[in-house]
C-alpha cells in the first residue's frame, strides 16, 4: 500500500471550539492539523510560527481552502518566553479563551554526538523541549481557571528508538512524552487533558529539504506500507486527541506509525 488512502472528510470533532497551533505555517504537520481544525468545525484558529511570509501565506490558504474566516496568526520563536507569552495572551483574547492546544514547534538536525557543539544541542532541546514546556505553561494558566482545555503535542518514534545522529532530537523528543505524562497529572484536576503522538514518518516539503532522499526512503522502506505518512494522516490523530472522543484520555503518548515503536 504505497500509494496514500483517500483524504478523509471532516465530521464536526471540533465544532465550535477555539484551537491555537504551533508552527503551522507551510507543508508540514502543524499547517495540516491546522486545517484539520477548521474542517472540523472550530469557531476560531490561531496559528504562530517564526516565518512572517510563509505565516501569512497559510491563514490566506486556511481561509480559502477550508472557508473559515476566523483564523488569526502571530509570530513566535517558542525559544523565547515572552514571545510565547504575548501569543497566549493574543490568542487568549482574539477567540475569547483556548479550547485546543497543539504544541506543533520542534527542530531537528543530523549530527554525530562527537561532532556536536553545546550550541546546537542547546538549540534543539530549547525548541523542541523547552518551547513545548514554557507552551504549556503559558496556556495551562488559561485553560485551568476555565476548567476545560485539551493539549496536544507533537513527539516523535525516536523519543523510543535509536537513530544514528539524532541524540538530540531524540533526547528532546523523549522529554517531550515525559513533560505529557507529568503534565496531564498536575493539569487533570482542573479538567484539562495533555496527550502526544508520536510519528514515525511524515513526508513534507520541509524535510525533504533537511534530510536526503536515500535517509527518507529507507526509514518509508521499514514502514509496513512502505511509505512516509501524509502530514494530515498523522493530523487525524492529534484531532482525535483534541476531541471529546479522547475524553478519557490524558497523559498517553500514541505511536502514529505502521511499524511498532
Amino acid at each position: 500500500m504505497k500509494n496514500p488512502p483517500d483524504y478523509v472528510p471532516g465530521h464536526g470533532l471540533l465544532r465550535g471550539k477555539s484551537v491555537l497551533v504551533t508552527a503551522a505555517a507551510g507543508a508540514g504537520i502543524g499547517f495540516a492539523v491546522a486545517k484539520r481544525a477548521a474542517e472540523e468545525g472550530c469557531r476560531a484558529l490561531f496559528i504562530s510560527d517564526v516565518h512572517e511570509r510563509r505565516l501569512n501565506e497559510a491563514v490566506q490558504t486556511l481561509q480559502k481552502e477550508t472557508g473559515l474566516q476566523a483564523i488569526y496568526s502571530q509570530l513566535c520563536d517558542v525559544s523565547q518566553e515572552s514571545q510565547v507569552q504575548a501569543l497566549i495572551d493574543q490568542a487568549n483574547q482574539t477567540m475569547g479563551g483556548i479550547d485546543v492546544l497543539v504544541n506543533n514547534a520542534g527542530l531537528g538536525t543530523s549530527k554525530k554526538i562527537v561532532d556536536m557543539a553545546d550550541e546546537e544541542w542547546d538549540k534543539v532541546i530549547g525548541v523542541t523541549l523547552t518551547g513545548t514546556f514554557r507552551v504549556t505553561r503559558a496556556a495551562l494558566k488559561v485553560m485551568q481557571p476555565q476548567g476545560k482545555g485539551v493539549i496536544v503535542n507533537n513527539a516523535s518514534v525516536l523519543g523510543w528508538r535509536a537513530q544514528t545522529e539524532q541524540a538530540h532530537y531524540a533526547a528532546a523528543k523523549a522529554g517531550v512524552m515525559a513533560l505529557t505524562r507529568c503534565a496531564a497529572l498536575e493539569a487533570a484536576e482542573f479538567g484539562v487533558r495533555i496527550n502526544a503522538v508520536a510519528p514515525s514518518i511524515a513526508i513534507h516539503a520541509f524535510l525533504k529539504k533537511s534530510a536526503s532522499e536515500e535517509l527518507l526512503n529507507q526509514l518509508s522502506e521499514k514502514e509496513a506500507f512502505g511509505r512516509g505518512a501524509e502530514p494530515w494522516e498523522v493530523a487525524n490523530v492529534m484531532v482525535f486527541l483534541a476531541s471529546d472522543y479522547s475524553s478519557y484520555m490524558t497523559g498517553e503518548v500514541v505511536s502514529v506509525s505502521s511499524q511498532r515503536a
